[in-house]
């Protein structure tokens, strides 16, 4: 369960740049949107920090409920 919270980071960590890379590059090309662009930027870079910030809830939220990894596995091999 752990790795999906970890990649869910790294995406959310390459997503982030990304995403600002093109707004600086589209306030560059046209600087009289800027405004606008930049609260489009700053409303989808809230968008993905609260999907990570939900993800991490879910985490410790499911933490103790899960069964283990080894459990789980063993289950799917003897079926």
């Amino acid at each position: 369960m752990e790795n999906y919270f970890g990649s869910l980071a790294l995406a959310t960590g390459l997503g982030l740049p990304i995403a600002v890379i093109g707004a600086v590059q589209g306030m560059a090309r046209q600087p009289e949107a800027s405004g606008t662009i930049q609260t489009a930027m700053i409303i989808g870079l809230a968008l993905i920090e609260s999907l990570v910030i939900y993800a991490l809830l879910m985490f410790f939220i499911l933490q103790g409920k899960l069964p283990a990894t080894a459990d789980v596995l063993s289950h799917m091999v003897s079926k």
